[in-house]
């Protein structure tokens, strides 16, 4: 590993360390929505099935919207002191973009352009086959996925973050007039922290680990 490979992996685990679910925020702390805009500018290069890339995302940074929030997410004092609050959603019907996403690629000279007109109507047929619940699952695995990057991307920045399972995901939806195609992943609030967030232990690698089959 060269001393520039090296610096690299030192930030990085640096990053991941001092990452913690922050449940006490500075509410005076603002973020712009340029600042916001390039937080997800990072985490949308995360990962996803078939480059689809279904995550959307409903950014609540408003006092009176974080309000409205507050109960549905079951009082956690975090949505209304966080400087904004990210909801991640997971488009089922991602598959319709198919098209998009691959033209871009051909514009960018990332593919030729009969390998797209090919792949994106085998693409589309596949995915648009797909069951709800088969839907759902890629959904909610995409969305997990650009989840882990956007609170990483947030704490390289010297932000801090809580993704929140805890909230009633069904009065979520009808409350902020979420379209039908999108699934709730979970709520992510970001800010500064008032207080630090817990260490927690962990359980080995050798622990959670098994080598080519059980």
């Amino acid at each position: 590993m060269s001393v520039e490979q090296l610096k690299k992996v030192e930030a990085f685990s640096d990053v991941i360390r001092e990452r913690r679910s922050v449940r006490s925020y500075d509410p005076s702390y603002r973020m712009t929505r340029e600042e916001i805009k390039a937080l997800l500018d990072d985490a949308i290069l995360a990962p996803s099935s078939s480059n689809l890339q279904p995550w959307r995302f409903l950014v609540i940074d408003q006092q009176e919207m974080k309000e409205r929030l507050l109960p549905i997410a079951h009082n956690q004092q975090q949505v209304v002191d966080a400087a904004a609050v990210i909801a991640v959603l997971g488009d089922v019907e991602a598959y319709k973009n198919a098209d998009k996403i691959y033209s871009r690629a051909v514009e960018a000279g990332y593919m030729p352009e009969d390998v797209k007109n090919n792949f994106v109507p085998r693409l589309e047929q596949m995915y648009g086959g797909l069951s709800k619940e088969a839907a759902k699952g890629i959904a909610l695995i995409d969305g997990g996925l650009i989840s882990m990057q956007l609170m990483l991307a947030a704490k390289a920045r010297g932000l801090d973050t809580v993704p929140m399972g805890g909230y009633n995901a069904e009065q979520f939806v009808k409350e902020f007039a979420v379209p039908e195609t999108y699934v709730p992943v979970m709520l992510i609030a970001v800010g500064k922290a008032a207080a630090p967030g817990r260490p927690t232990s962990r359980l080995s690698v050798d622990e959670v680990t098994t080598w080519n089959t059980f």
